[in-house]
């Protein structure tokens, strides 16, 4: 049985859909499609990864302290039990978030893969997404870090792209590198060659996995979420406590 922790990234300031979205209700709080808030819907997608082989424990969210009440009714109206909110004074992007939840995950002496999807994605075809999330946890759970990409249908500059090896849609292909957003000349390339993925954000590995890359590749990212968990304060409803 491969035990997964899905973990929600669910921070943000809600600038960019002002004025429906602002400081204190951002975007991934708003129900921009269905009648469930983009927040709801990630939560839901996750839970629904389940199967003969797949066990979902309850999620865990990282967030700020002004969006905790907030993100933890919204989870109550879909009948989904948070885990944890994990919540930071200070947003710090993903890798301090994913080092965060990973941290958290491995509190009970398990070793989860994680499940990482931010909290503001709309996916239309629910199907295929469960589809391709299973197949990237057997392949987490066998020690790979697995990131999902999109087919890009048009030269896009907003997004980061991912250049992959030739494979198949149905198994995974290695990452030849990351590209940042490109320019307008270069995203037609990347389009006309084929070989690459908008970069989705979601991310799915073991905990230690993380870690370990992290002790690695940004042993100074990892120091600091470590002293940060190590003198975190604890409220029994919404983070794990302290163990010893």
């Amino acid at each position: 049985m491969i035990h997964i922790t899905p973990v929600i990234l669910c921070g943000g300031s809600g600038t960019r859909l002002w004025p429906l979205s602002r400081a204190g209700f951002p975007k991934q709080f708003l129900s921009l499609t269905g009648n469930e808030s983009l927040f709801q819907q990630a939560a839901q997608r996750l839970v629904a990864v389940s199967a003969d082989d797949i066990q979902v424990a309850k999620p865990l969210i990282v967030t700020g302290e002004e969006h905790r009440f907030l993100a933890s009714e919204q989870l109550r109206e879909v009948s989904i039990e948070l885990g944890a909110a994990l919540l930071e004074p200070v947003g710090r992007n993903t890798a301090p978030a994913l080092t965060l939840a990973a941290l958290a995950a491995q509190q009970n002496g398990i070793d989860p893969v994680l499940v990482v999807t931010p909290a503001d994605q709309t996916v239309i075809d629910q199907v295929a997404f469960t589809v391709a999330m299973q197949n990237a946890i057997r392949e987490a759970a066998t020690g790979s870090i697995v990131i999902l990409g999109i087919t890009p249908d048009r030269p896009e500059t907003g997004y980061g792209y991912i250049q992959a090896s030739a494979g198949t849609k149905e198994a995974a292909m290695s990452v030849q590198r990351f590209v940042e957003k490109p320019d307008a000349s270069t995203a037609q390339q990347y389009l006309d060659e084929g070989g690459y993925y908008w970069n989705a954000g979601m991310f799915v590995l073991k905990a230690s996995v993380w870690l370990k890359a992290l002790e690695q590749f940004r042993p100074d990212i990892l120091q600091a979420t470590q002293a940060a968990w190590h003198k975190r304060s604890a409220d029994n409803k919404f983070c794990p406590p302290r163990q010893g």
